[in-house]
């Protein structure tokens, strides 16, 4: 049986203090409650649950992190198509904002990722990933340093967290993709990442 991510889910640093992971688990509760009409989520909500049950718990949070510690995370091409024409590139482009946004929120003192680390987390090779990542530098939405470590940026950002909503592989990605067994159609209402509709302000870094 896989092992949720808490902190993946929970979006915190697995230092965490307790009081953050309080004020984190308050904060999606609200949110996430199946008597709000307008986000509630009774399967996250369940999810939200288990986490705080077990991370708030110090001899619990100790044997989970034991346990996934010695877990490496499945890739994510185990429950999504990176390879079904645009759809799969359109997928590739959201993982990688997603392993990005996930780094600088959990790390954000260390926000970068190696190329090497995308292919590892994706498990997907590294030629398949090159046009996606020129796309994505020319959005504005990553950028690149010398060593080829990627990272997020503020557009980027802004777009994961706008679009979480709109786009239900997005979501999935974002709560490590819970439920899910394969990958549903993109949403239509995704402009911002297909090449028909890149702006002229479209910038490469």
């Amino acid at each position: 049986m896989e092992i949720p991510d808490y902190y993946e889910f929970l979006q915190i640093s697995p230092s965490a203090e307790p009081d953050t992971i309080h004020r984190v688990y308050r904060f999606l509760a609200a949110r996430l409650h199946p008597d709000n009409q307008d986000t509630g989520d009774p399967g996250k909500f369940f999810l939200l649950t288990q986490a705080y049950e077990v991370l708030s718990d110090p001899e619990r949070r100790a044997e989970y992190d034991s346990t996934r510690q010695a877990t490496p995370a499945a890739p994510l091409s185990t429950w999504i198509d990176f390879m079904d024409g645009m759809e799969g590139e359109l997928n590739r482009r959201l993982a990688v904002l997603t392993v990005l946004y996930s780094q600088r929120r959990t790390n954000p003192n260390a926000p970068e990722v190696t190329f090497r680390d995308i292919e590892r987390r994706l498990g997907f090779p590294r030629d398949y990933l090159a046009f996606t990542a020129w796309y994505l530098r020319a959005k504005g939405y990553i950028i690149r340093a010398d060593n080829l470590e990627f990272t997020i940026t503020a557009d980027g950002v802004d777009f994961v967290e706008t679009q979480r909503a709109n786009i239900p592989v997005l979501d999935k990605l974002l709560t490590n993709g819970e439920g899910i067994s394969k990958t549903g159609a993109m949403a239509a209402s995704n402009p911002d990442l297909t090449s028909a509709n890149m702006s002229d302000s479209s910038r490469c870094d």
